[in-house]
């Protein structure tokens, strides 16, 4: 059996780290919305964008994270599908 060459091997490795990395992206964001949805309704959190944070509510703050968590799995869907 041939071993891949070498180009073939780091393009698989990286598709590989970018899968591991999305998985984990996936699993953040899972567990920001089971912290959020322990939150009461009332309460204000912050919802950080880019490098400053900004206070918002949990439903929204949930709504947001919610719409990333689809965006991340949509994004392991096409690179599993490729």
């Amino acid at each position: 059996m041939a071993s891949p060459t070498p180009a073939t091997a780091s393009s698989s490795s990286q598709a590989a780290d970018s899968h591991r990395e999305l998985l984990k992206l996936v699993k953040s964001h899972e567990v920001a919305i089971a912290e959020l949805s322990n939150i009461s309704a009332s309460r204000a959190v912050y919802k950080r964008n880019g490098n400053l944070f900004f206070r918002t509510s949990a439903q929204k703050a949930t709504s947001y994270e919610q719409k990333q968590l689809e965006m991340a799995k949509a994004k392991i869907q096409k690179l599993t599908s490729s």
